[in-house]
């Protein structure tokens, strides 16, 4: 059996706590060594001694992690970044030329709209915004010059389900490559190469990292020919990551099963009493039999996340309101870690969407649900509420 076979007979609890972390064989250390290293010496001119020569072009600390990504999201090569926008600006200079043309969703980080709408407009790409909830709205939006349609699935910060494999044949067909940004869902939740996706964004200062102490970005593609040219751009651009922050994803991304598990069940449980409360109009989260996607979550997903979404009654002041009367939801930006976050993304994370298609309603309170006590964490939204 191949080093491969045997990877892909493995279970996912098991590839993320040994995949990449071989032990050290200097000392036997079972955890892979930080190597806090700039350059390397060489075995003569041209001679790299285990493929390194300096840190910006591969860390041994790096390749650990970058086998892990790849190993969990089925693909044959992983990249990790120093953030997740990172990622994402490396992988559509490489995709992308001046003139070229991408579909991207009417939900999506406030971050990655700036990227397309403020940095990549002025290299000359165009973009245009399709419900990418809606196959028929993503083929009408694509054009002759459409190279990349990109999703997020869930979608932030209104918790959008996108069938992956019924958009990744539109892409094909249409000759371009489809890139989904799996960092609400992880690769525990959630496969997309297995589902027909090219490429796969992480923000591994997420759920990867899971504890509010690193930033970090990844792509992972199984396509040989996408591969060999993120690894080159990787090099040529340098926003490479750091050795302590590879090592502290990788430490992270040993719990992320027994994290996720913890987190689905607890934003379950949220999602349940806040469909219930009289203070809120609408409850954002794909567990629910009335979400519109969730059928597709369901057939897609291994469990709905730690995300969760509510509008209030009231209007703006009150979704404000919420967010500065609770008191175990740390009000903050990001997500993912294990400590419970509570936000209002129109005037935090999505501001730079204001005025666009993706500008998310006023009313809106978006929850980072933790792996705290699940009745603490209810009892306090429920004081949050008034």
């Amino acid at each position: 059996m191949t080093d491969e076979q045997s990877r892909s007979a493995r279970a996912f609890e098991t590839l993320a706590i040994h995949a990449g972390n071989t032990a050290d064989p200097l000392t036997g250390a079972v955890v892979p060594p930080i190597y806090q290293v700039s350059t390397y010496k060489q075995d003569g001119v041209g001679g790299l001694r285990g493929g390194y020569e300096y840190s910006r072009s591969a860390n041994p600390t790096r390749t650990a992690l970058e086998e892990n990504l790849a190993a969990l999201e089925g693909g044959r090569r992983g990249l990790a970044f120093a953030s997740g926008l990172a990622a994402e600006d490396c992988l559509l200079r490489t995709l992308l030329s001046p003139g070229d043309h991408v579909v991207i969703p009417n939900d999506a980080y406030g971050g990655t709209f700036r990227l397309f709408a403020k940095v990549v407009s002025r290299w000359g790409v165009e973009w245009s915004v399709a419900d990418t909830s809606d196959p028929a709205a993503v083929r009408a939006a694509l054009t002759p010059r459409t190279k990349v349609i990109w999703v997020e699935t869930p979608s932030n910060p209104l918790l959008g389900i996108t069938d992956i494999a019924a958009v990744a044949e539109i892409a094909h067909t249409a000759g371009a490559r489809l890139v989904v940004d799996n960092t609400f869902a992880s690769p525990y939740l959630q496969q997309p190469i297995a589902l027909g996706a090219d490429v796969v964004v992480h923000s591994t200062t997420k759920y990867m990292g899971g504890h509010s102490d690193v930033v970090g970005g990844a792509l992972i593609t199984n396509d040989a020919g996408i591969a060999e040219e993120l690894v080159f751009h990787q090099n040529a651009m340098g926003a490479v990551a750091g050795p302590f922050d590879a090592w502290l994803v990788l430490r992270g991304i040993k719990t992320l099963a027994v994290r996720m598990d913890r987190h689905s069940e607890n934003a379950t449980r949220i999602a349940d009493m806040l469909t219930a409360h009289p203070s809120v109009t609408q409850v954002l989260y794909p567990g629910l039999p009335e979400h519109a996607g969730h059928e597709t979550a369901a057939k897609q997903m291994k469990a709905f996340g730690g995300m969760v979404s509510f509008r209030v009654k009231g209007g703006e002041e009150a979704a404000v309101e919420v967010c500065n009367r609770a008191q175990l939801f740390t009000l903050g930006e990001s997500l993912g870690g294990v400590e419970s976050l509570i936000e209002h993304p129109g005037r935090m994370t999505h501001a730079s969407a204001a005025g666009s298609a993706l500008e998310v309603p006023a009313d809106l309170v978006r929850l980072s649900v933790g792996i705290e006590s699940g009745d603490d964490l209810l009892a306090d939204l429920k004081q949050a509420l008034g």
